[in-house]
């Protein structure tokens, strides 16, 4: 071979091994980066070329796919549809064409979609038989009854709130629910419908925020349902030893290093009040003075014990609850009735009536159960996980019967169930510049039936303007919500 000939055919050479390390990088080293970038336009028309997996409770889906039409671009055939999507959008969260996905939708997208790793042999079994692609699904803890009282409770109370039940014994999430809520339906496409709709829904456009999930991401001053966990940490650390022994509860109590008395609400029968009767008529001198004494430190540790300053993932994420460290001894007594700094989801608080209804034992809140594969084999399943022992199991039935005569002959009768035990705790939480704005109404709760088990935990907060300022607020507002819930898990395990 002449010398041009031998350099022309090392150069195309050259060229076809550049593009052989190009086509290799392409494909192995920038496969997934590519696979992944929101302009490959060929992920989004395969992601909507089938129907989605559903997300099921009870057995039934509440989700499902419909051919796109007119309503969707040529390209992108299936969209995402919901039954009674309001209701159940704080659980599946939304699955949009042009807004993408969260929460459930957006966790196990790859389930819902049958991209997941998990499904290889049935994608390569569906690739050989040339079946099309189809997605798995997701089951629930959730329980449909539970969760239609907890949304039908809100709406008809009006305002904003939220509503989080717990099954104790396995931290189960049986209802979430949050008011106002949206339609993941009305924007699941990609038409100038969808846009306007999603428009609509923005806090921007919409003041009352629709689309906050208040159960997990809205923290709240708790109010008087705070005292729960004080008590708690006045047992753990052995300040008291019973329900029925007498505080040293002075009336009026000037908040330590200030001139300023901590007042209660109306004439109620505080002054060394034993801890049943403090809780009962929900004392604040007498939980903000054990507070004071126990110290930042421990009551801090006794708040961590049950979830506070710890982001909760249901798999979706919990905003965390707040109770604030480097605190004097007056902030530290106004934090132990859920003033000052102190914040909470309606889920920590849930947690917290569930780990005394559960003796102590605080269990992993979840929401998922199950991934199945498109023929309904197990993918994965989760198992209950203990959290942590916010109290030993003697205190916490201290405290289980302290909250029982809450709801017997205090605060909280609207929450009496025929036939069931219910313990709990109402708060007012008053928020504002000066204390201005109308208080948040608060009620935790369970349920313990005559077997001594306790299939429900109960945390409802609303934000109403007919809101009273006193404790019997929460009983009025949000009690006769909880109480629903409750039996509605009761009676569905009749």
């Amino acid at each position: 071979m002449n010398k041009p000939l031998r350099r022309i055919a090392i150069f195309c050479g050259l060229l076809v091994l550049t593009l052989l390390l190009r086509d290799n990088y392409l494909q192995y080293l920038r496969a997934d980066k590519l696979k992944d970038d929101p302009q490959n336009r060929r992920v989004t028309i395969a992601r909507y070329a089938t129907p989605r997996g559903d997300i099921v409770v009870g057995g039934d889906p509440i989700t499902g796919s419909s051919e796109a039409g007119k309503s969707g671009l040529n390209d992108l055939k299936y969209k995402r549809t919901y039954k009674n999507g309001a209701m159940w959008a704080p659980v599946t969260g939304y699955a949009s064409q042009a807004f993408g996905a969260t929460q459930l939708e957006s966790i196990d997208d790859g389930i819902l979609t049958g991209d997941d790793d998990r499904l290889f042999f049935r994608k390569t079994l569906d690739m050989i038989t040339g079946k099309q692609q189809q997605g798995g699904n997701v089951v629930t803890t959730l329980n449909a009854a539970a969760q239609k009282a907890a949304f039908d409770g809100l709406r008809r109370q009006g305002g904003k709130g939220a509503v989080v039940a717990l099954e104790p014994s396995t931290g189960k999430i049986l209802a979430l629910a949050s008011y106002p809520s949206y339609d993941p339906s009305s924007f699941a496409g990609n038409s100038n419908d969808d846009a306007a709709a999603w428009k609509k829904l923005q806090k921007k456009y919409n003041p009352a925020d629709p689309m906050l999930n208040r159960a997990l991401r809205e923290t709240y001053p708790p109010g008087s349902t705070f005292k729960v966990v004080t008590a708690a940490a006045a047992l753990e650390n052995g300040k008291y030893t019973s329900a029925d022994q007498k505080t040293d509860s002075p009336l009026p109590w000037t908040m330590p290093g200030t001139t300023t008395q901590l007042k209660n609400e109306g004439n109620i029968p505080c002054e060394n009040a034993t801890m049943r009767v403090a809780l009962q008529y929900s004392c604040n001198t007498v939980f903000g003075k054990i507070g004071a004494d126990l110290g930042n430190d421990k009551m801090l540790a006794e708040a961590k014990k049950f979830g506070f300053d710890s982001q909760q993932y249901t798999p979706v994420r919990s905003s965390a609850s707040v109770f604030s460290d480097n605190m004097n001894a007056s902030q530290t007594a106004l934090s132990s009735i859920g003033q000052y700094n102190t914040a909470t989801t309606p889920l920590q608080m849930a947690m917290v009536a569930s780990a005394v209804a559960n003796d102590g034992k605080l269990m992993k809140p979840y929401m998922v159960d199950s991934l199945q594969s498109p023929n309904l084999d197990p993918v994965a399943k989760t198992q209950p996980e203990e959290l942590s022992r916010p109290l030993s199991p003697e205190n916490a039935q201290i405290l289980q019967s302290m909250m029982e005569t809450v709801v017997e002959k205090g605060t909280g009768t609207r929450a009496k169930i025929d036939g069931a035990i219910v313990g709990g705790k109402t708060g007012t939480a008053q928020h504002g510049v000066e204390n201005s704005e109308n208080p948040y109404a608060w009620f935790i709760s369970y349920a313990k039936l005559s077997d001594h088990s306790s299939p429900v935990a109960v945390a409802v907060v609303i934000e109403d303007e007919s809101a009273n300022r006193d404790d019997i607020s929460g009983g009025g507002l949000a009690a006769p919500i909880a109480k629903n819930v409750m039996e509605a898990v009761i009676n569905s395990k009749k």
